[in-house]
């Protein structure tokens, strides 16, 4: 290939704002293509070059603790949720429809394992996702107007397809807390997808949210469209314990 051409057309790609790309590679082999369809092949791995982007991108502001995935998670050990009850719910449909998702049990059962295998199946068709404790939300929820940083991640959450709360009920919330996490909640209703996780059962919300009307109301509007999946038995991270020696 004529290197000044190709000069030429990679400083065009940069004024263009699009991604360089690797000429000899993509067009090894293929010399006898018409103009058309050096032209198709072209865009073409633009267009895959701007997906990876896109993909990179939805990851990095996901701010994913960890990638896990159903393949990673041990149903053998954890028998109180299915494998096909999990695989059912990886076609990531109900996003579409604004469903909820809520993982209910004690600590070390798997819960956040399987939210994070959701949030990283939505991210590999397309979808945005963000990641948040309980206690990072409620920080970014009361700086918001004091925080550009707060400000510009509650901006992102509010616009995305799902939403994960873990470690929901780790800590007590105060009064000014339950009805924050009440009108995120509200906001969120019928129209973003919310991943929740919770070392609680709903009997036992209205006891670290400090109120029986908000606690009311937020279940409302969280389980009216919702999966509940009630999770049981030993922590595996004890029962999978390593020592030094």
């Amino acid at each position: 290939m004529n290197q000044k051409a190709l000069d030429r057309v990679t400083l065009l790609l940069g004024n263009l704002r699009m991604p360089a790309i690797d000429f000899d590679t993509v067009f090894s082999g293929k010399n006898n293509l018409t103009p058309l369809e050096s032209i198709e092949l072209f865009l073409l791995e633009q267009q895959r070059l701007r997906i990876e982007k896109q993909n990179i991108l939805r990851r990095k502001r996901a701010s994913l603790p960890s990638e896990k995935t159903l393949m990673t998670f041990d149903f053998g050990f954890q028998r109180s949720v299915s494998k096909e009850q999990m695989l059912r719910l990886s076609d990531m449909t109900w996003v579409e429809q604004a469903f909820n998702v809520c993982f209910l049990g004690p600590p070390g059962v798997g819960k956040t394992h399987l939210a994070l295998s959701l949030s990283v199946r939505a991210l590999d068709l397309g979808y945005s996702v963000a990641f948040e404790t309980l206690d990072n939300l409620m920080k970014c929820l009361k700086t918001e107007s004091i925080s550009g940083v707060s400000s510009r991640r509650l901006k992102y959450i509010r616009k995305v397809a799902l939403v994960v709360i873990d470690e929901v009920g780790f800590m007590p919330l105060s009064p000014a807390e339950a009805n924050m996490f009440f009108g995120f909640v509200s906001s969120m209703a019928e129209r973003t997808s919310l991943i929740i996780t919770s070392n609680k059962g709903f009997d036992e919300w209205a006891e670290f949210l400090g109120d029986a009307t908000i606690t009311t109301a937020i279940l409302d509007r969280l389980i009216h469209h919702c999966e509940i999946i009630n999770m049981t038995g030993n922590s595996y991270r004890l029962e999978h314990r390593e020592t030094i020696t």
